[in-house]
């Protein structure tokens, strides 16, 4: 009698579903950042040429052309936008004022492997960053270069379009 043998990669069999961990919810991260403050909503799907725009501007790909963006009651800007990890989305807010500068970046939902990019000090890196400013001064994590980096890229290509389409010189 011959006996077969299932090969199953011990990593299939000892992982466990992965579900992000939720962090914040939209309003509690409009709460965070802008205290007190009400917000009017001013989503944009982006046309071809403001799509285009943006790409050339950042040099930063574009996942989806739908802006969420609210005006804070203060004048400045919070966006909430979605980049892509190693292993799946992660989404986050970042308030930029009415001058287009970096407030703060808070992350709302991601794997819970991605935690480097939830650290304070490491989110801390982009306030104060501008449109056109140089992000190279921004450290990776180390484990999740993928996720790091595609936030850095995310920031900058908000930063653009805030530039291109949400500021009150824009368009």
């Amino acid at each position: 009698m011959r006996v077969q043998f299932l090969l199953i990669p011990a990593a299939i069999i000892a992982s466990a579903p992965v579900q992000a961990k939720v962090y914040m919810d939209v309003a509690q991260a409009q709460q965070l950042m802008y205290p007190g403050e009400t917000f009017q909503e001013r989503f944009v799907t982006l046309d071809q040429s403001q799509f285009n725009a943006i790409i050339k501007d950042s040099d930063v790909n574009i996942y989806n052309r739908n802006v969420k963006a609210w005006r804070a009651s203060n004048g400045d800007w919070f966006i909430i936008d979605q980049v892509r990890g190693k292993d799946d989305w992660i989404s986050y807010a970042v308030a930029i004022t009415a001058a287009g500068i970096v407030k703060r970046v808070e992350i709302l939902e991601c794997l819970e492997k991605y935690d480097g990019i939830t650290v304070p000090d490491w989110r801390a890196q982009f306030h104060g960053k501008k449109h056109g400013a140089r992000f190279d001064d921004i450290g990776m994590i180390s484990g999740s270069t993928l996720s790091s980096g595609q936030m850095l890229s995310g920031v900058k290509r908000l930063l653009s379009t805030h530039a291109i389409v949400l500021s009150d010189g824009a368009g």
